[in-house]
């Protein structure tokens, strides 16, 4: 079998690479370098420069030197990362063909002539954050990343302008505490990236197979019971692979989050990689070769799309050695990752062929350090988390300041909205803005003094801080309006269910409802107390919903169970009508909706919701 070579991909222009020969000089090309240095040493040419087997380069012609001209290659095939060319999906041939982050003259050409991509330059320009999302929409929608969820008040106005000037006026609010701009005409993409960089921030890496917005506990470093600020921790791993291009071409997308401790949770268990802030005492750590103090416990594989959160897999982790662990962990993956079925591509699918312990064990190959394990019940056990803890006023570990989390339905933020965010944040706050994994926004650093005056404004300009048990808890993903994979309109949907519902129920419980356009569950649906699949319904392809119950994520984590399918959306707003109604009549005291559902099968839960019971 001929020898092959791995490179990694985007490395080469497409011409397929040979390797150089192996083994030692023969007498007679000895000879021959005898003689030609000789030639050299007279004629004052340029010294021998000459490779060895091992890879070292030398100055002396000697045994073992690899011969670059004097013998034939053999044929060889090459390969990425152990997989054959002749097995890569197309998105690696494309990834081979040019790296996606040296597509700057194809963005220019397509702005020149205002045209939209065809299927391998979308998939180039979302190495820059741009995603033409037709046929849904016939233009370009641009995905920042904003480590941390963090913004100034400079930005988020730079942001509305630019919403304004090449979008649709308004800006959205994701899943991963991120920002992003629609509607926007291929004339305009090469300007909206430019203003981007000057407004300090950056959308490259955003999409396809990049690590996703780094994502932190939304009120770091505010929060009073939090264990440690994650904001450095997000932004030195952020900066960390903006700077590092062999982690722009993993085997698909990747996520990774960071939770403080506290009474916020960032949902951390719902990404591939998730830091979780524990204290460790005295006795646990001498058991763990440690000191003590706060330390992150790492859980793998969280895919909730794919019915799975993340995993603890018994290490702790010092906050110092975060980000290179994160980085051994992105490398483990680009090399063992599925580079020819995209739908087996992701870490899950790595880590269920190969096992948590040798993945682990690939990862920590990697590290000049050791990773201690600790059974995660020697941890000192984390505060429960307030449940929709990111609406409403807080006070901070600060004196005299409290946070303000703001209901933002489904992350829809009008234009003249964020300029007002900006200007509340900066007339009362610190100036700044933090986006949630829940399409909210919270602003910190508010003094007592400021407190009323700020929740004023916020109400007059239709930002309530006091959120229903239905709006603040309501999530949804873009839905068929902006994406082609949608069954449904989620974003329209859910807005309309919330004011049917709070029309008819004033809950004293939190209700959290998920509405996701499509299978890919952007909107995590199994993790919602409620969670709404979007699908079509009937011989005339009505839009509607598959419902689930019973979701949760942290200390009430738990996959939803499918209570009813296919459900029209016109029958919808009865059917959920109908479950908060059965939930108040038949709980059990103060339970939760989650305990609840989680109390009863299926069939008592149909019977229950149905008015049947």
């Amino acid at each position: 079998m001929p020898p092959t070579e791995t490179i990694p991909a985007g490395s080469s222009n497409g011409t397929a690479l040979s390797a150089p020969p192996r083994g030692p000089f023969t007498a007679a090309q000895k000879e021959y370098l005898a003689g030609f240095m000789a030639g050299v040493s007279q004629s004052g040419f340029v010294p021998f420069v000459g490779h060895l087997a091992n890879g070292t380069i030398t100055s002396e012609p000697a045994s073992g030197l690899t011969n670059h001209a004097a013998i034939p290659a053999e044929p060889v095939e090459q390969t990425v990362y152990g997989t054959p060319v002749s097995e890569l999906c197309k998105q690696e041939l494309w990834k081979l063909e040019q790296n996606g982050l040296d597509v700057w003259d194809r963005l220019l050409a397509h702005a020149d002539s205002d045209q939209l991509p065809d299927e391998q330059n979308t998939y180039y320009f979302r190495y820059f954050g741009m995603f033409y999302v037709g046929p849904a929409q016939e233009s370009i929608m641009l995905r920042m990343r904003i480590p941390a969820g963090e913004l100034t008040s400079a930005q988020l106005d730079g942001l509305a302008d630019m919403a304004e000037q090449w979008g649709p006026g308004h800006l959205d609010i994701t899943t991963r505490a991120n920002l992003q701009i629609r509607q926007i005409a291929p004339k305009n993409i090469v300007k909206v990236l430019l203003r981007l960089e000057e407004l300090g921030l950056t959308s490259k890496g955003s999409g396809v197979d990049n690590v996703r917005n780094i994502t932190a506990t939304p009120t770091a470093g505010v929060d009073r019971d939090e264990l440690i600020d994650t904001r450095p921790l997000a932004k030195a791993m952020h900066h960390y692979i903006l700077n590092n291009r062999d982690l722009y071409g993993l085997p698909r997308k990747f996520n990774i989050a960071f939770d403080g401790g506290g009474a916020v949770s960032a949902a951390a268990d719902t990404n591939d990689v998730g830091f979780m802030a524990v204290r460790v005492g005295e006795a646990a750590a001498q058991a763990a070769g440690v000191e003590p103090g706060v330390y992150f416990r790492l859980e793998l594989c969280g895919i909730t799309g794919h019915q799975q959160f993340a995993r603890d897999v018994g290490v702790l982790v010092a906050p110092k050695d975060c980000v290179a662990l994160g980085a051994a962990i992105l490398r483990a993956f680009n090399e063992t990752g599925d580079r020819t079925n995209r739908k087996k591509a992701r870490l899950k699918y790595v880590v269920d062929k190969m096992g948590y312990d040798a993945f682990l064990a690939l990862a920590e190959q990697k590290l000049t350090f050791r990773l201690p394990r600790l059974p995660l019940d020697r941890c000192e056990p984390r505060p429960r988390t307030i449940s929709q803890g990111q609406i409403g006023v807080y006070r901070q570990r600060q004196p005299r300041l409290n946070y303000v989390g703001v209901v933002v339905p489904v992350g829809y933020l009008s234009v003249r909205q964020a300029r007002r965010v900006a200007e509340l944040a900066r007339n009362y706050g610190s100036g700044e803005v933090r986006l949630t994994v829940w399409q909210n926004l919270i602003i910190p650093n508010v003094t007592d003094g400021f407190l009323e005056t700020l929740k004023r404004n916020l109400v007059r300009a239709g930002l309530p801080y006091e959120a229903s048990s239905v709006s603040g808890g309501l999530v949804a993903c873009t839905g068929a309006t902006g994406c082609k994979w949608a069954a449904s309109h989620t974003k329209e949907h859910a807005v309309e269910l919330a004011r049917h519902l709070e029309k008819r129920f004033q809950l004293d419980r939190p209700v959290n409802i998920h509405l996701t356009g499509c299978p890919n569950s952007c909107a995590q649906h199994y993790m919602g107390d409620i969670g709404l699949l979007g699908t079509r319904v009937g011989p005339d392809k009505r839009e509607g919903y598959h419902v689930y119950v019973g979701g949760g994520f942290g200390q009430d984590q738990g996959i939803a169970r499918e209570l009813f399918r296919s459900i029209s959306f016109e029958s919808l707003k009865s059917t959920v009508e109908k479950m908060l109604g059965g939930y108040l009549r038949h709980r059990e005291g103060g339970e939760t909706f989650q305990a609840f559902t989680r109390r009863h099968d299926m069939n008592t839960l149909q019977a229950i919701f149905s008015n049947e019971e």
